[in-house]
């Protein structure tokens, strides 16, 4: 029971972390809550002890995982622990941990994915490609491109379109997926 009160101590102390480094003021965490200020107060001091029904809403509000307001990573370890996500046959690992706006991902598409003929779709947002090694096919609307290592893409995600390979092994990309009108800005050495 020490240890669960000791997690629990240090929520509190995590969370006035978080909010300072987002800048922001008690009463603008509030507003994005819905929890009242008093409350937020009570809980960064300790006063209050955390509810599953108070952490939740701060969760989303510093874009964290709940599991990181609540067990704090190990301190001294460099080691970034990422769980890859299967999907249709592709691999994704997660190089951002925030949930909303940027993402970053290595992709890696297996060989002959997905299997023509290819059905192009389209969804909100905006992508970014940029090809590690093996070699993609791009249809992009009425475009058909084949990329290379080096190679690197950017579209608005409503144009329909397919990534696929073609070969014989897996391809590798990094990918950069981000709300509508979100865009990359590539700045040159001045």
């Amino acid at each position: 029971m020490v240890e669960f009160d000791q997690v629990l101590e240090a929520v509190g102390p995590r969370l006035r972390t978080l909010r300072i480094a987002q800048g922001a003021t008690l009463a603008e965490v509030a507003a994005s809550t819905g929890i009242s200020v008093s409350t937020l107060s009570r809980l960064e001091s300790g006063r209050r002890k955390p509810t599953l029904e108070l952490l939740l809403p701060l969760a989303r509000a510093y874009q964290v995982p709940l599991d990181e307001l609540v067990d704090a990573p190990e301190t001294g370890d460099p080691r970034v622990r990422i769980r890859p996500i299967k999907r249709h046959g592709r691999t994704f690992v997660p190089l951002t941990r925030r949930p909303g706006g940027l993402q970053a991902f290595k992709l890696i598409v297996p060989p002959e994915d997905p299997p023509e003929p290819y059905q192009p779709r389209s969804h909100e947002g905006y992508e970014w490609l940029y090809v590690l090694s093996g070699r993609v096919h791009l249809v992009l609307g009425g475009r058909r491109l084949d990329l290379g290592p080096g190679e690197v893409v950017e579209f608005d995600t409503r144009t329909p379109h397919v990534v696929a390979n073609r070969g014989e092994h897996p391809a590798e990309l990094l990918a950069l997926f981000g709300p509508q009108g979100e865009r990359m800005h590539v700045r040159s050495g001045e």
